[in-house]
């Protein structure tokens, strides 16, 4: 039955987040943290903080990770496989037709009503991770962190690979 909450937890995600890996990550949070517990808000937190600092898709780490976690070597190469086929049957099947209608106003308008639906999700899983690192952490660091990273990124233009890394290494000094 584990492996069948595996797939069920990450294909129901993937097929519904439309913009890529960011825009699934609070899909897969929802399944993996509140439907199933199989990681509480921190342990999904610190892992997501993790595997944005490697090289790679954000969906694809997670569902390796979790599912081996879950279940073991087959419980990943099933979650993996959840994250990835809805993608690749799609791809292959409607390429030809998005081609076909790339330019076309309903498609671009529909782009136009998706994008800002993507944003508000991303902007609720930071105020939850800040949620979380107040709890953890404390008023001080998290502002710290917080106010320190918006500079870092927006004033100062340091790429967001090396604001992570810091952020790591900040955290791992403060935990």
């Amino acid at each position: 039955m584990i492996f069948w909450e595996l797939f069920i937890a990450f294909l129901i995600p993937n097929l519904l987040a439309y913009g890529g890996g960011p825009a699934s990550i609070p899909l897969i949070e929802h399944e993996v943290v509140d439907r199933y517990e199989w990681m509480t808000q921190s342990e999904f937190s610190e892992f997501l903080a993790l595997a944005n600092s490697l090289p790679g898709p954000i969906a694809t780490k997670m569902a390796g990770y979790i599912g081996f976690e879950v279940g073991g070597i087959l419980g990943s190469i099933i979650a993996l496989f959840a994250t990835v086929a809805p993608t690749l049957i799609l791809m292959i099947t409607l390429l030809n037709l998005l081609q076909k209608y790339r330019d076309s106003p309903k498609v671009m308008r529909l782009s136009s009503f998706v994008l800002p639906a993507i944003a508000v999700l991303l902007i609720t899983l930071t105020f939850d991770f800040a949620k979380s690192s107040y709890e953890s952490n404390k008023l001080i660091p998290t502002i710290l962190m917080i106010v320190g990273s918006y500079i870092a990124l927006e004033k100062f233009k340091v790429p967001s690979i090396i604001v992570i890394a810091a952020g790591l290494l900040i955290g791992g000094f403060l935990l």
